[in-house]
């Protein structure tokens, strides 16, 4: 039987193509709000993030979610992705 194919997403920081799974993914729903979606299936704008410290430090950094969600993102967002980084 062929294997199912995987997803693949880009990183808005590194601009690499990797499988869904090893990526976080931010939304900002159409009420402007900006949640970290653990289900990769939630509505509205998304952005990718590989789950790494050093990346998500680097988007913080540079503003790229800003940029990529056209809002602003709060530093709490920041946060939560670096402790799930953290747990995996």
């Amino acid at each position: 039987m062929a294997k199912k194919k995987q997803p693949l997403r880009k990183c808005v920081v590194t601009q690499e193509m990797l499988p869904k799974n090893e990526l976080i993914r931010i939304v900002r729903n159409k009420d402007g709000e900006v949640f970290v979606d653990e289900t990769g299936k939630m509505n509205g704008r998304g952005a990718y993030l590989s789950k790494d410290k050093t990346i998500i430090e680097k988007a913080k950094k540079s503003n790229i979610l800003n940029k990529q969600l056209n809002t602003s993102v709060d530093e709490s967002i920041y946060q939560e992705l670096l402790d799930k980084v953290g747990d995996s």
